[in-house]
C-alpha cells in the first residue's frame, strides 16, 4: 500500500496543489501556539510535554484512525493514507516560491526575486547580489525538497512498514514545523519566551532527520556525479553549522558541480547567517568557505531541479521493487 499511497498523493498534489495558507497549515499553527501557551511554563519538563503533545499526539491520532479504517476496508485505509500524504508530502507546498523566483530572474527582475526570497524565508534579501541570491535559492530549495518530500517519504515508509500507517509522515512534518515555528516565534517576539522548547524542538528534529538527510544525500550521489558528491559530502559538509543540512547541501553541490556555502552575504539576517554559513576550514575548499564548482547561475538551478526529480524516481523505483519482492516472497 505504501507505494500506491505515495504515488497517488504525488499525482493529486501535482494536479491540485494545496493553496498557500491553507486550512491544514493554519490548524497546525493554532495547535502549536495553543500547546506552547498552555503547556510550556519554561522548565525542561514543560518543554517535553509541549513538544510531545504538539508533535506526538496528532501522529498517535493518525495511527489510531488508520488502524480503525483498516478494519473497515482496504480502500478506506488507502484513501486516508493518500489524504495524510497529500497534506504532508509534496513539491507544490514550496515550489511556487521557487518557480516565481526563477521566472523573475529569467526576465531580469532581481528586485522581485529578492522580495519573493524574503517572503519565503523571512530574511532581508534587499542587498543580496545576483550570485548570492541564486545560492540562497538553491540551498533553500534543496532543503525544502528534503523536508517536504524525501524526509516525509522515509518516515512514512519506515513507520508504515511497522504497521503505523501514515503516522510517520505526520510525526516528521510536525517535528520539522516545530523546529522552525518556535525559532520564528522567538525571533518575531524578540525574546526567548520558549527558549527550552525551541532548543528541544531543534534537537529532536535533528535526531529524527539524521538518517533521512543521509539517505537524501545518497540519492543525490546516485543520480548525479557520484564521485564528486561523495567527495563533497566527506570534505564540505562541515562548512554548515547544522550537520544534517551540511550533508545534503555538500552532496548536492558535488552531484551537480555548483558552488554552495560561503560567508553570509550583506543583508542576511543573523538567524540566516547562523544557519547556512561557513563553519569549517575555509582552506579546505576552492573558495573561502564554499564548495568547489561553478558559480550559482540559472543553468545550475535547472540542474538542481533535475537532480531532485531523478532522486524521486530513484526512491519510488526502490520502494516498488521492495513491494514486489515482498509480494513474491
Amino acid at each position: 500500500m505504501s507505494f500506491l499511497a505515495v504515488l497517488l498523493a504525488l499525482i493529486c498534489e501535482q494536479l491540485k496543489p494545496l493553496p498557500h495558507g491553507n486550512a491544514a497549515h493554519a490548524a497546525v499553527v493554532a495547535w502549536s501556539r495553543w500547546c506552547g501557551r498552555n503547556l510550556d511554563a519554561g522548565q525542561q519538563q514543560h518543554a517535553w510535554l509541549a513538544w510531545g503533545v504538539s508533535v506526538g499526539l496528532p501522529a498517535l491520532a493518525v495511527w489510531v484512525i488508520d488502524l480503525l479504517l483498516r478494519q473497515v476496508s482496504f480502500f478506506a485505509a488507502l484513501g486516508f493514507d493518500v489524504l495524510v500524504l497529500y497534506l504532508t508530502l509534496g513539491f507544490r507546498q514550496f515550489s511556487h516560491y521557487f518557480t516565481d523566483i526563477r521566472e523573475a530572474l529569467e526576465r531580469g527582475d532581481e528586485i522581485e526575486a529578492r522580495r519573493l526570497l524574503a517572503a519565503w524565508q523571512h530574511l532581508d534579501a534587499s542587498e543580496l547580489p545576483r550570485s548570492e541570491l541564486l545560492r540562497h535559492v538553491i540551498e533553500h530549495s534543496l532543503l525544502a525538497a528534503h523536508r517536504h518530500v524525501f524526509g516525509v517519504f522515509f518516515w512514512f515508509v519506515l513507520v508504515a512498514s511497522l504497521g503505523g500507517g501514515p503516522a510517520g509522515a505526520v510525526l516528521f512534518r510536525l517535528a520539522e514545523f516545530a523546529s522552525r515555528y518556535w525559532a520564528f516565534r522567538n525571533r518575531k517576539l524578540d525574546s526567548m519566551t520558549h527558549e527550552r522548547l525551541h532548543a528541544l524542538s531543534r534537537r529532536c528534529f535533528a535526531l529524527m532527520d539524521h538518517l533521512p538527510s543521509r539517505l537524501t544525500a545518497t540519492g543525490f550521489a546516485v543520480v548525479g556525479n557520484f564521485e564528486e558528491a561523495v567527495n563533497g559530502w566527506r570534505r564540505d559538509a562541515p562548512l554548515w553549522e547544522h550537520p544534517n543540512e551540511g550533508v545534503i547541501l555538500a552532496a548536492a553541490a558535488g552531484a551537480v558541480g555548483v558552488q554552495l556555502g560561503g560567508a553570509a552575504a550583506p543583508g542576511v539576517t543573523p538567524d540566516r547567517s547562523k544557519t547556512l554559513v561557513a563553519g569549517g576550514d575555509p582552506g579546505a575548499t576552492a573558495a573561502m568557505g564554499s564548495t568547489p564548482g561553478d558559480p550559482p547561475l540559472l543553468g545550475p538551478l535547472q540542474a538542481v531541479v533535475r537532480l531532485v526529480w531523478r532522486s524521486v524516481v530513484l526512491w519510488m523505483l526502490l520502494l516498488a521493487l521492495l513491494k514486489l519482492a515482498n509480494l513474491i516472497g
